[in-house]
């Protein structure tokens, strides 16, 4: 499922050690977009989006990412990890 980039509203970055899972909403809620990525395909991969919300569990490398993805445009959500 992949949808066109206008559609996608806020991403899911599900960060992990080498494959990061990658889930899109519209702006309706409904999910259309999952994708797996590597790890040096991230951003990459996300320089080709317009301006999204993402949003990822604060984990040790999440402020990282964060700081990467926001370099290419993106607000950044980091939440915190329920216990």
């Amino acid at each position: 499922m992949e949808a066109s980039l206008e559609e996608i509203g806020m991403i899911g970055l599900d960060l992990a050690k080498n494959v990061f899972q990658v889930h899109g909403a519209a702006r309706t809620g409904h999910p259309v977009l999952q994708k797996k990525l590597r790890r040096g395909q991230v951003l990459e991969y996300f320089a080709k989006f317009p301006r999204s919300v993402f949003a990822m569990e604060a984990c040790t490398s999440a402020h990282y990412r964060a700081r990467e993805i926001g370099r290419l445009g993106h607000k950044v959500r980091l939440i915190n990890p329920a216990t």
